[in-house]
């Protein structure tokens, strides 16, 4: 098992001055943090775990459903005008219509505008991957790929981070690339309680068996006092 990197100016120290009975100043701390990098993952036997695709399949759909309308319907009226038959109705109404505007009109710049909208959305939709609710995990075999939720990691991380002594309550968040635990300590030095933060949580999430383990921050703080 891979330790984690001890990080730089990892403890972030707010001291508060307060009177002992004695008459003696005492400094409390009340925050402790900190922010590392995850140990490189090793190499995966199965071969690279890229991320998930999504298969689009709503907006598929219903660009399809519009081409094949519009097309049919087009190639309707030019068959009945081959035919001998007049044009549709709405034809000659557009064809009028645009012949009447100038090249500056409004409708004519804001027509085009949102056809190229809609073309770059359906362009980004074609090129990146989408679900980034999943995570890719390592590849073991061949031809078997896994993923995990984020908010199923974060539960775990979250029952691992309650488990440490002095925690009263936590609160992780988890992305593709950063874990973000925040966590209330009632007793105990946070530095101490932090420190075995790091440890339990870079443990969890090695053994997520992820990819690409995302990057680690943990701040411990006491809980506001009240009145």
């Amino acid at each position: 098992m891979t330790e984690p990197r001890e990080p730089e100016n990892s403890t972030q120290r707010l001291p508060t001055v307060e009177q002992a009975p004695g008459g003696v100043l005492e400094m409390d701390q009340s925050a402790s943090g900190s922010t590392y990098e995850p140990a490189a993952p090793p190499e995966e036997p199965g071969g690279r775990a890229g991320r998930f695709w999504s298969g689009r399949r709503v907006p598929a759909a219903l660009l399809a459903l519009v081409v094949l309308g519009g097309a049919g319907l087009l190639l309707y009226d030019v068959a009945a005008v081959r035919a001998g038959h007049p044009a549709m109705q709405w034809r000659r109404t557009v064809a009028d219509d645009l012949a009447r505007r100038q090249l500056d009109d409004v409708w004519l710049l804001a027509g085009p505008a949102l056809a190229a909208a809609l073309g770059l959305w359906l362009l980004l939709l074609a090129l990146t991957p989408g679900l980034r609710a999943l995570l890719p995990m390592s590849r073991r075999h061949a031809g078997v790929r896994a993923g995990l939720d984020r908010n199923a990691a974060a539960l775990v991380l979250r029952d691992r981070a309650v488990e440490v002594a002095g925690v009263q309550s936590v609160r992780v968040k988890m992305s593709r690339r950063k874990a973000t635990a925040r966590a209330l300590s009632h007793f105990r030095e946070l530095d101490d309680v932090r420190a075995d933060l790091d440890t339990v949580l870079a443990t969890a999430v090695s053994e997520l068996g992820l990819a690409r383990p995302p990057r680690l921050s943990v701040r411990v703080r006491r809980p506001a006092k009240k009145g």
